[in-house]
């Protein structure tokens, strides 16, 4: 089956999606604030149960946001430089480009709440 999207449409989906929760952002903001965190530190942070943190650290692991190093019985995360600049970068392009405003002269919202 052929895809649609581009690259890029498939990547910024991936991150929108890895910070579509508060937890998983404030995650990323702890984690952002210091070289690596123990899961165990982060849970002690945070208002939620440890499988449910573990649930949310997978989440930003499969979108690349983070890597996790296995050091038994813990695990240490750490911001991915490299993903993290590449969403950046990729949703500042989406945010910052004029397709939204060369199109909006006729948006939809113009008549929002109008009736005919």
């Amino acid at each position: 089956m052929k895809s649609n999207y581009t690259e890029e449409q498939v990547k910024l989906a991936r991150y929108a999606k890895a910070l579509s929760h508060p937890v998983r952002v404030q995650i990323l903001q702890i984690l952002s604030q210091q070289s690596c965190c123990y899961s165990g530190d982060i849970v002690n942070d945070l208002p939620i149960a440890r499988s449910t943190l573990s649930q949310h650290l997978t989440e930003l692991r499969e979108a690349g946001l983070i890597q996790g190093e296995f050091n038994p019985p813990k695990i240490k995360y750490c911001i991915r430089p490299e993903a993290w600049n590449e969403a950046r970068k990729i949703f500042d392009r989406f945010f910052n480009s004029n397709t939204w405003e060369a199109v909006n002269t006729n948006s939809c919202s113009t008549n929002a709440g109008k009736s005919k």
